[in-house]
């Protein structure tokens, strides 16, 4: 029997970084180490996550700590975008462990970069971070709940992708070290409310692309119910259906039958 392609070994991205990435990938992933397998660099998010805490809590007595921080991002983003690529170009790809483990892993890294920052900054401040945790959780359950319904994983909404979201860590790491916490602090009510109003925004059109999907199956349903009682009904009689796996007995209309 033949085997059918994994669904999720195929991602959808928009972002407005992915063309560049396209390009980089044929000259970047033949100098890849042979020693180096795809599900090494999948795995090393746990080594990059455990070095984000570990600088982060450092940084909460030296802000120049997250220069550290921000090195671990960009090795995240390189191991995570070309874990994948590297078991296509060499045909060596766990494609289900690897889809498995991989968003596993980024929720790690996910949780990694929230709570370093509650390293950082005052206690009052953990409430928001942690409802900022639980918004960009809800982007990811969001994602894979339309894969489960279309097949189809996209990992990018309104041009902004993973790799849009850590250079925008990156940025806010180097404007706390430069700046300080204090705007951090103030700005987190903001970024809260635009992840949401984002979140919103991505659940509508998500919702609504799977009603038209789900409306299109109902037309070629019916459709093909009426196709079939053309096909059975013989001469001058009504093929009458109660579902389209249970046709009943063709009948003459003649007869005189009531069909509820």
């Amino acid at each position: 029997m033949q085997n059918q392609q994994f669904a999720g070994a195929n991602k959808t991205n928009t972002s407005f970084l992915s063309p560049l990435e396209r390009q980089l990938s044929p000259i970047l992933l033949p100098k890849i180490p042979s020693w180096l397998q795809t599900y090494h660099l999948t795995m090393l998010t746990l080594v990059w996550s455990l070095l984000i805490l570990s600088f982060s809590y450092l940084a909460a007595t030296d802000i120049r700590w997250l220069w550290g921080v921000s090195l671990m991002i960009f090795f995240q983003y390189v191991t995570d975008h070309y874990d994948g690529k590297v078991g296509k170009y060499r045909n060596t790809g766990l494609l289900r462990w690897g889809y498995y483990m991989d968003h596993l892993l980024d929720y790690v890294f996910l949780c990694s970069v929230i709570i370093g920052y509650a390293f950082i900054l005052p206690e009052e401040s953990r409430y928001q971070l942690l409802f900022l945790l639980a918004v960009f959780a809800a982007f990811a359950v969001s994602a894979f709940l339309a894969f489960s319904a279309t097949d189809r994983l996209t990992i990018s909404y309104i041009k902004l992708g993973p790799t849009e979201f850590r250079l925008a860590l990156i940025v806010i790491n180097t404007l706390l070290i430069l700046f300080g916490t204090r705007y951090m602090i103030s700005g987190l009510k903001y970024v809260n409310a635009g992840a949401v109003a984002g979140l919103c925004l991505v659940v509508y059109q998500t919702q609504k692309k799977i009603w038209q999907l789900d409306m299109q199956d109902k037309k070629s349903e019916k459709t093909r119910t009426m196709a079939v009682a053309k096909t059975y009904a013989g001469p001058g009689e009504l093929y009458v259906f109660t579902r389209i796996s249970e046709p009943e007995t063709a009948v003459n209309p003649s007869d005189d039958l009531q069909v509820w």
